[in-house]
């Protein structure tokens, strides 16, 4: 027996003692944040950037980020984005990293700091020996007048009047422009490197994108097709075509193909005035030179092509032009 009490949320809500239109609240801190960031896109320092992309593409070793509370967090996705588009990368925390991890630095390194004051300790504690090192440093920062900046190679601003929390104390507004800077970086090392989508597909073997981008279609076509010839008749044609999981025929000529009989062509023959299913065979309804793929196209070109054909079936070809298998597609 469930003894679990069903909770209605209309109910719940309805009980919990917000003041105002709290839908107001959350409206306010979209719009505070979507306007910081549209400010930044207008103001940012170019010359600034172009140093910081700079330092980035002629690093030979990795770019290392660091930061504390929650600039660390930002600065561990911003590492995640840039390792996975094509740029060597990983976050260090600034604590560790001055109680032994700065053994995971070397002098080909280049090191983004991230702090919105720019005097943060743990972090200033860290540019001497970068210095020593002779480290290459990116500052993303609010304080352009603070420490970090004016110890740092190339300095970015977090640009902003205030935090969009309502006491202007948690990092909000600031983390908000902070990732969108690291997405920045990211995006242009990508323009600049041709990053492409079979690229992004290698760092990514294991997820959706990846499997479409480096699987062929020889590994995953159904071959189970359904072949007749030009004179087969039409009754004998409509029989295979249901049996077939795909719903379709390949009208063949020893191993030639020379059409493709879908349901379409089935809908458009039936509303011929001369259709008669006793008389008509293969090839009075079948659509001739029908769209193929080789069976070593990937599946994400065969998903395009498709696509753009707006079609929801296609032929796959041998190396002798002999078809060897179907793809659905019903995205």
């Amino acid at each position: 027996m469930n003894n679990q009490q069903t909770v209605d949320v209309r109910s719940f809500y309805d009980e919990v003692p917000f003041e105002g239109d709290i839908t107001e609240s959350i409206k306010e801190t979209f719009k505070q944040q979507g306007n910081t960031l549209l400010n930044l896109s207008e103001h940012f320092n170019k010359a600034q950037y172009k140093l910081a992309l700079s330092l980035m593409l002629q690093c030979k070793g990795h770019v290392i980020i660091c930061g504390m509370g929650k600039s660390g967090h930002v600065g561990r996705k911003m590492s995640a984005t840039l390792a996975s588009t094509g740029t060597p990368s990983f976050f260090v925390h600034p604590a560790e990293a001055f109680h032994g991890d700065l053994g995971m630095i070397t002098g080909d390194d280049v090191v983004i700091l991230i702090s919105n004051s720019g005097e943060t300790d743990e972090i200033l504690k860290l540019i001497p020996s970068l210095k020593n090192f002779g480290n290459r440093t990116i500052a993303i920062t609010g304080g352009l007048q603070s420490t970090l900046a004016k110890n740092a190679d190339a300095v970015l601003e977090i640009r902003m009047q205030s935090e969009s929390c309502p006491n202007n104390l948690a990092p909000t507004t600031s983390t908000t422009l902070t990732m969108a800077i690291g997405d920045a970086l990211a995006s242009a090392l990508m323009n600049k490197r041709h990053f492409m989508p079979n690229d992004f597909a290698r760092f990514h073997p294991g997820g959706s994108l990846g499997r479409r981008l480096l699987t062929r279609l020889k590994d995953v076509m159904s071959k189970r097709i359904t072949k007749v010839t030009p004179d087969s008749p039409l009754k004998e044609v409509i029989v295979g075509m249901t049996q077939d999981q795909h719903g379709i025929a390949l009208v063949m000529i020893e191993n030639s193909l020379i059409g493709v009989i879908t349901d379409g062509d089935l809908r458009r023959a039936m509303m011929r005035s001369d259709f008669d299913i006793n008389s008509f065979k293969a090839k009075d309804i079948m659509t001739q030179s029908p769209i193929t793929a080789s069976q070593n196209s990937m599946l994400s070109e065969a998903e395009e092509l498709m696509r753009h054909n707006q079609i929801k079936q296609l032929l796959v070809l041998d190396e002798s032009k002999t078809p060897v298998g179907v793809i659905d597609f019903y995205n």
